[in-house]
């Protein structure tokens, strides 16, 4: 059981950078952050889970455990599916390098959930630890007036997993793929890594996260490997019977120009070959919600829509279905993991492709995180625009993608990428 104690702050801003700094001390760390993007779909501002302080609190590493867990009024679940979660729902393999280790999926089961709703801080401790509470909030209050670490780690050289000539080649490859028939749209994903290297993993998200203040924000500490997530992509979200889930595809940059940026919109909002783009995912969406939804509810709420975020211009599309009351959350995963705006359609057979062309595993990058409540509801995001680190082997990394279809140009598709990279690229290559 968990006790629940509420306060109010005046800055939640200056609370949240001293939560942060707070979490340094534990092996298991989960933070969200919406970044003050409010939506009809939004269920907190930001949202802290530590863990695991007590010998009573579990972890589970397979989609069994998670099964007997979830929706039955015992916890909140922290953690992750890995792209390769793919391996075991479907007959597909992966033999490509790894060089993050991460596991395929892992969910905790945190002694401290801190969660803000504008002003109001709400404190979920687990019993064994409730007493930690107002020691807790004192010391996070009082971190508010410590000055910022601002701490930098040496530029690091970051090397491209596949070149130029090479991308140029594989894309070809996909393209006759979809000439042919074996699948109408892929997204075909790069890897860009450095090895023998350290750095501060809250200090690289801070600045990552500063730079596009995106709405499915993560930050995620599991012992020594560490996600620095700067998502605008949501997978999907269970509330009570309701799903939703939120495609992106389409990107455009943004222009320090307000009249070329507007143009910038408007030509991305009628671009023909971004929106067949979405669509497409959007319909493939629609089909894997349809598989547990109630006849004839799942509905397209906004297809296409325009969403500015401080880099980019994004194309989103909101599908809603509705579900049956006894249906097994982790079920509603297994049925439509990983996001098909990840993988291209038919869904299948493009995993079977991308995975032939591409140099490296995806592990999590292209999967998902968030969190079961108690009830079984969910939220995850989509792990892009992210740094993945394992400090034990020194290696870091971020990938990169887009979506291939009949009328891709492989030069325009390359400098998409490179657009998706330049955050993560600029956080790392300068030391913050």
């Amino acid at each position: 059981m968990r006790q629940h104690r509420s306060f109010t702050i005046s800055n939640p801003f200056a609370y949240k950078r001293a939560l942060l700094e707070w979490s340094r001390t534990f092996q298991k760390v989960l933070w969200l952050d919406g970044n003050e993007h409010i939506s009809k779909y939004s269920s907190f501002d930001f949202l802290m889970a530590v863990g695991e302080q007590t010998g009573k609190s579990v972890s589970f590493d397979s989609l069994n455990q998670l099964k007997n867990f979830v929706g039955k009024n015992q916890d909140w679940l922290f953690g992750f599916f890995s792209y390769d979660l793919k391996n075991e729902l479907e007959d597909l393999t992966s033999q490509n390098l790894d060089g993050l280790d991460f596991p395929v999926l892992h969910f905790f089961q945190p002694a401290k959930i801190i969660k803000c709703n504008g002003e109001k801080l709400h404190f979920l401790y687990l019993d064994d630890c409730a007493d930690d509470i107002d020691g807790d909030h004192t010391q996070i209050s009082t971190m508010m007036d410590l000055e910022e670490n601002n701490e930098v780690h040496n530029p690091i050289k970051i090397k491209m997993r596949i070149h130029k000539d090479a991308y140029f080649e594989k894309t070809n490859k996909l393209l006759e793929h979809i000439h042919r028939g074996d699948v109408y749209e892929a997204n075909f994903c790069q890897e860009f890594y450095a090895e023998d290297v350290s750095i501060d993993p809250w200090e690289t998200y801070k600045r990552l996260n500063a730079i596009s203040e995106p709405p499915f924000a993560a930050f995620m500490r599991l012992n020594d490997k560490y996600l620095m997530c700067a998502s605008p992509e949501r997978y999907l979200r269970k509330e009570g019977t309701t799903l939703i889930s939120q495609p992106i595809k389409g990107t455009a940059r943004r222009d320090e120009n307000e009249t070329e940026d507007h143009f910038l919109k408007e030509q991305l909002a009628q671009d023909e070959k971004e929106r067949a783009e979405n669509i497409m995912i959007t319909d493939l969406v629609r089909n894997d919600l349809s598989k547990s939804a109630l006849k004839g509810s799942v509905r397209v709420e906004e297809l296409c829509e325009v969403y500015t975020y401080k880099q980019v211009h994004q194309l989103i599309s909101t599908v809603l279905a509705q579900i049956p009351t006894a249906k097994n959350p982790v079920e509603l995963i297994e049925e439509t993991f990983p996001m098909g705006s990840m993988t291209g359609a038919p869904k299948i057979s493009a995993m079977k492709i991308i995975e032939e062309l591409e140099e490296t595993k995806r592990g999590l990058y292209s999967g998902a995180l968030g969190y079961f409540d108690p009830k079984g509801n969910f939220d995850f995001n989509v792990v892009i625009r992210s740094i993945l680190y394992n400090a034990n082997k020194n290696y870091v990394s971020f990938s990169v993608g887009s979506a291939i279809t009949a009328k891709s140009d492989p030069e325009r598709e390359y400098q998409e990428c490179l657009l998706k990279a330049k955050a993560m690229r600029s956080v790392l290559e300068t030391g913050g």
